[in-house]
């Protein structure tokens, strides 16, 4: 038997997990949903707490958008599970599968036809200046900006202990390989093929002459501190996790352990770009 958690978008993935549920539980397979997930589909007695959905599993299902896929490897990764999507929303750049092929992919798995595709995280620390230290990490992206509307942030930044520069802009992104397609590249950061490793330092809205994107080696110490007296705020995969005053700061490099990602084949990142921003070949 395995054993399988399963991580819903609340609004669209509800009749076909519960498909995916019926037929592995008939085939005697262990199933744990989140509680709200869990009374959706009909079976509350496959309830766990968000905390244990991910310890001791084989495989994290996650149906949804690339939303729900970044909170499936939130989950997932700390554990070393790989990490399975099944795509039920717009762009699907993390997602393996269609909802059509959901069931055969979770044969394939079971039959161990597969491969593991590994993903460079980003581990963030937040150090408050009254000594208080909390940890993060992200698949996409950490993000420190603004917290004011029609305001910017000045943020110092430090490159693997040494000062760099000070940004005047809206933000700072700072991004995986995957994450390049996402916040940084609509502020004109650049695509990297998400099987590298490197940190893209990006600024948005920068009031400055130097406003590029930095690649930056995965071990890259990057450390963005709060200056002046404006707050900003720190956002990790879309989601605003911390608010920083003056003398408050990040400091990022690669995480561990990767994310892992369940492939059928060989994924064609390049197809994949093609696909989604609708490119021509002339």
């Amino acid at each position: 038997m395995s054993a399988f958690g399963f991580v819903l978008h609340p609004g669209r993935a509800i009749e076909l997990a519960a498909d995916a549920v019926s037929w592995l539980r008939q085939r005697d397979h262990e199933v744990r949903l989140e509680v709200p997930d869990a009374a959706a589909v009909g079976h509350p007695d496959l309830a766990v707490a968000e905390a244990d959905l991910a310890v001791g599993v084989d495989l994290v299902v996650s149906l949804g958008g690339d939303g729900t896929m970044l909170r499936a490897v939130g989950l997932a990764a700390p554990e070393g599970v790989a990490v399975l999507g099944v795509n039920l929303g717009q762009l699907g750049y993390l997602t393996e599968v269609e909802p059509a092929g959901m069931r055969m992919a979770l044969k394939r798995f079971l039959a161990g036809s597969y491969s593991i595709e590994e993903r460079m995280r980003i581990a963030a620390t937040i150090h408050y200046s009254d000594g208080e230290v909390v940890g993060i990490d992200a698949l996409n992206e950490v993000v420190v900006e603004k917290a004011h509307p029609g305001r910017t942030v000045r943020l110092d930044v430090e490159l693997d202990g040494r000062p760099f520069t000070s940004y005047v802009a809206d933000g700072l992104i700072l991004a995986t390989p995957t994450g390049s397609t996402a916040y940084s590249f609509s502020v004109r950061g650049p695509i990297v093929d998400p099987r590298h490793r490197a940190v893209v330092l990006t600024p948005a809205a920068a009031h400055m002459l130097f406003d590029r994107s930095l690649v930056l080696r995965p071990d890259c110490e990057v450390c963005v501190t709060v200056a002046g007296d404006r707050e900003a705020s720190v956002c990790v995969d879309g989601r605003t996790v911390a608010m920083l005053g003056p003398g408050d700061r990040v400091r990022c490099s690669e995480g561990s352990p990767p994310a892992r990602l369940v492939t059928f084949g060989t994924r064609d990142f390049h197809s994949v770009l093609r696909s989604k921003f609708g490119l021509t070949t002339r």
